[in-house]
């Protein structure tokens, strides 16, 4: 009997070609998404760098202190890890892995999840030109007993500087991961102070000249400011509700003594809301000024163009009557039949233009 084939044998003949192996994407190293990773024990960073694993054990091994973690724009393959380890609910894993939220503060189980809109003041030469002026992004924390993780979305609203800044003052952080909270929180209105003083300054700016006596703003300009002044809204107005119910004891998450911090924090965000419906209220009313002066100066040319009209029609209307030809024109023959009419026309005019200067029609 003839020997049957190996299947590797047969495997390897098809077209002629052996078979390629599947190669597996490499997967991103954690320093790619993972911005820093820090325990901390009485508000004092512990030194030596740390997996999120390693830092959790460590906290929970001692029984006291907390891990923060910062993220930047993981997907979802790379936030999972962190995920299954420090226990996040999966909706709101996924909602920090897609962004495009509003503020809000959700409890989940013993974390809370809360979303913060961020905002970036643009340069630009002048208010009036400008095609963006106001760029947003986001920022996600998840708070629990003994850690608090941060997912920063944008190029903008780094925290690094907070950090460091929290790391050299080690009383702040002393009352546990409901003060990194606090101080994000407080980071992120302070950022909303700034872009609000500096697009009063363009609203001032803009509405010096709209009443300009020769003004080239448009109500198309103003609805763009509009436009940016609206972003920073949706940024500012709903996280009030959020930083209230922290303040008013929502969750045991946020001791006692770091509530009243919130409270503060509200009180500013709240000035910001106000003044931020100010500035649209206020841009309500250069959209009706510019619109308004637009139809009074349309008004004025076209009474201007009436008033020329009516002195024009004068020579007009005596010069058609002469060119008739008819014979028996007295004033055909007449010695001072030319200069007179010339005289007429020149006195009608002057007095029609008289008229209409002191009746402002020109």
């Amino acid at each position: 009997m003839p020997a049957i084939p190996s299947l590797g044998g047969l495997r390897g003949r098809g077209n002629g070609r052996a078979a390629r192996a599947v190669t597996p994407p490499k997967p991103v190293p954690p320093s790619a998404y993972v911005v820093d990773c820090g325990v901390y024990v009485d508000g004092v960073r512990q030194p030596g760098p740390w997996t999120h694993a390693e830092a959790i054990r460590e906290v929970r091994e001692r029984g006291e202190g907390f891990v923060w973690i910062g993220l930047h724009q993981p997907d979802a393959e790379q936030i999972q890890g962190v995920a299954d380890t420090f226990g996040l609910h999966e909706l709101a894993v996924e909602d920090a892995v897609h962004a495009h939220q509003r503020p809000k503060l959700e409890r989940y189980d013993d974390t809370l999840f809360m979303v913060f809109r961020t905002v970036r003041y643009v340069e630009h030469d002048s208010p009036t030109t400008a095609n963006e002026i106001v760029e947003s992004g986001e920022l996600m924390a998840f708070l629990g007993t003994d850690f608090i993780i941060t997912v920063r979305h944008g190029n903008h609203a780094g925290l690094a500087n907070l950090r460091r800044e929290l790391d050299a003052d080690p009383e702040r952080l002393a009352p546990g991961p409901a003060s990194v909270l606090h101080a994000i929180a407080d980071h992120v209105v302070d950022h909303f102070l700034e872009v609000t003083d500096k697009i009063e300054d363009d609203i001032d700016e803009m509405e010096t000249e709209v009443f300009a006596p020769r003004t080239q703003v448009t109500s198309e300009q103003i609805y763009l400011m509009k436009r940016e002044v609206l972003e920073l809204r949706r940024a500012v107005s709903p996280l009030a509700t959020p930083l209230r119910r922290l303040s008013e004891g929502y969750t045991r998450l946020v001791p006692d003594d770091v509530r009243s911090y919130f409270r503060n924090v509200h009180d500013h965000v709240t000035t910001v809301a106000e003044r931020v419906a100010s500035f649209d209220e206020l841009l309500t009313t250069l959209v009706d000024a510019t619109l308004a002066k637009i139809t009074l100066q349309q008004s004025t040319d076209v009474r201007k163009i009436t008033a020329w009209a009516a002195i024009i029609a004068v020579p007009t209307a005596l010069a058609g009557i002469y060119g008739m030809n008819f014979d028996y024109m007295p004033e055909l023959h007449s010695r001072y039949g030319y200069p007179m009419i010339i005289a007429v026309i020149l006195i009608i005019c002057l007095l029609l233009y008289r008229i209409f200067r002191k009746n402002r029609w020109l």
